[in-house]
């Protein structure tokens, strides 16, 4: 599949509450926020650019081949910023947008190519990627969400509980090997600039509130997500302080670029 022309947007803000100053924790010497721009770099992006409400991020990023957006403080999501970032910069309505979050130091570049070729192959205005779930601990864990999908790859629904619910299976054997079609989101967007600033107007659904998961406002309003198989794993994302600890690790084995 031929690869699209398409911009990479990292949302990036300093205040995390489950880890404050995330963005420029330090992996393998250098600030988090600043691997995973060489990693949209990477991938190929037209365009890398970091959307942040803090200086000191800014000044993390003095240096490298991107754009800084410097934005509010008082969004209250990634999207919002995004969104923000897309009438500061003149993206027009059709340009491919793909929203990297910005604790996910060892994302893939073929996983970012990935999604925005979804997107691009597709008459849906919003693009995701899964991967197959394979053990029961992650489809029963509420923090691993699930997603279902028809035969045409559009999501029928993203859940943090094990969805689709093999009934005969789990009423004898809940703790046997999950599979079966059960596929685990990877938080990973692409959408055209244009319904990047539809879906920030949007008013928060009633899914998104019950799941807290904000991909639902999307097709509770009626609109379709294709959702793509990542061509390659990503590796978790950095959170918490012992999810740092584990991409501390991680990277002591591992150039990152």
């Amino acid at each position: 599949m031929p690869i699209p022309d398409f911009i990479v947007a990292i949302p990036a803000r300093f205040g995390a509450s489950r880890l404050p100053g995330k963005p420029l924790r330090l992996i393998a010497g250098t600030p988090m926020v600043v691997h995973v721009a060489r990693r949209a770099l990477a991938a190929g992006a037209r365009q890398v650019v970091v959307a942040t409400d803090d200086a000191r991020i800014a000044e993390a990023l003095a240096g490298e081949p991107l754009t800084l957006c410097m934005t509010r403080e008082d969004h209250a999501s990634g999207t919002d910023r995004l969104a923000e970032c897309a009438d500061q910069l003149g993206w027009a309505d059709d340009q491919i947008v793909v929203n990297l979050q910005g604790d996910e130091p060892f994302a893939p570049p073929e996983g970012i190519r990935a999604v925005a070729q979804t997107l691009a192959a597709g008459a849906a205005p919003m693009a995701t990627l899964a991967t197959p779930i394979h053990d029961s601990d992650t489809l029963f864990d509420p923090n691993a969400v699930k997603i279902v999908r028809d035969h045409a790859g559009l999501a029928l629904y993203f859940s943090r509980a094990p969805i689709p619910w093999q009934r005969d299976r789990f009423a004898s054997d809940r703790l046997g090997p999950a599979g079966e079609g059960a596929l685990r989101h990877i938080g990973i967007y692409a959408y055209r600039a244009g319904f990047l600033r539809q879906f920030a107007a949007m008013p928060p659904g009633r899914l998104e509130q019950l799941e807290a998961l904000e991909q639902l406002r999307v097709l509770e309003a009626g609109y379709r997500i294709a959702v793509g198989l990542t061509p390659v794993p990503f590796p978790p994302g950095v959170d918490t302080e012992a999810d740092l600890a584990r991409a501390q690790a991680l990277a002591h084995g591992q150039t990152l670029t």
